[in-house]
């Protein structure tokens, strides 16, 4: 596999647990116990996915985060306190990929890991023959061969997950899609209860397309789900 991540975390208990485990599992990892050395790491180019504590010396994740993000949009999985919710809808709002809660299970970490991947791995093919490259509705442009979106002539830059996640919506213009399906076919698990993580995912999204046209281009259906209108 060979798959680097870095681990920017200043539990060293933690740290040690994890690094075995993931790395019994196929994967390289290198290590942080502070913001400002991860920060450095992480803004290397040289790692596939970071798994990031919010809580860290010297330079907290969540500003971490931002700092990365105006660079890189290298996959990032959160590591947050059990509870603490706004840390995980800031992360979400900030472009993290996807959170999980301490304590956790090595083999929940790992799933959430390759599901992360395996988006970002498809995000990086081609489209297959018989689908099209282009998909062009409402003012906004989706290039499966380039991965670029552009909205009113705009360029939106969007992470792995909103790209793959705006793809499966837009595919499926006109039609309600639930959040249990989006949860499975874009996020790689089964939607868990009180799980922000799509609608934080969705109101990104919606942020940048507004920056470039200020029209509503995905509708929120409480209790059903989400869908992509084919024209305001």
């Amino acid at each position: 596999m060979n798959q680097k991540i870095l681990l920017i975390d200043d539990d060293h208990e933690l740290s040690q647990l994890v690094t075995d485990y993931l790395t019994l599992d196929g994967f390289s990892l290198d290590r942080a116990a502070d913001g400002v050395s991860g920060l450095q790491l992480a803004q290397s180019g040289q790692y596939q996915l970071i798994l990031l504590d919010v809580m860290l010396p010297g330079l907290d994740g969540l500003s971490l985060l931002r700092q990365l993000r105006q660079s890189s949009y290298c996959p990032v999985l959160m590591l947050t306190a059990r509870g603490d919710d706004i840390d995980r809808i800031v992360g979400l709002e900030l472009g993290a990929d996807d959170y999980l809660a301490k304590p956790f299970n090595p083999r929940e970490l790992s799933a959430r890991v390759r599901a992360i991947l395996r988006r970002v791995e498809l995000a990086q093919q081609p489209p297959a023959l018989h689908v099209t490259n282009l998909l062009e509705l409402n003012n906004v442009q989706l290039n499966r061969q380039n991965r670029q979106v552009h909205c009113a002539g705009i360029t939106i830059l969007l992470t792995a997950t909103e790209f793959q996640l705006l793809d499966h919506l837009m595919t499926n213009a006109g039609k309600v899609i639930t959040k249990e399906d989006l949860s499975k076919e874009v996020l790689g698990r089964p939607l868990q209860q009180y799980d922000r993580s799509l609608d934080m995912h969705v109101s990104n999204i919606r942020k940048k397309l507004a920056v470039a046209d200020n029209t509503e281009k995905i509708q929120t259906l409480r209790g059903s789900g989400y869908l992509f209108l084919e024209q305001s």
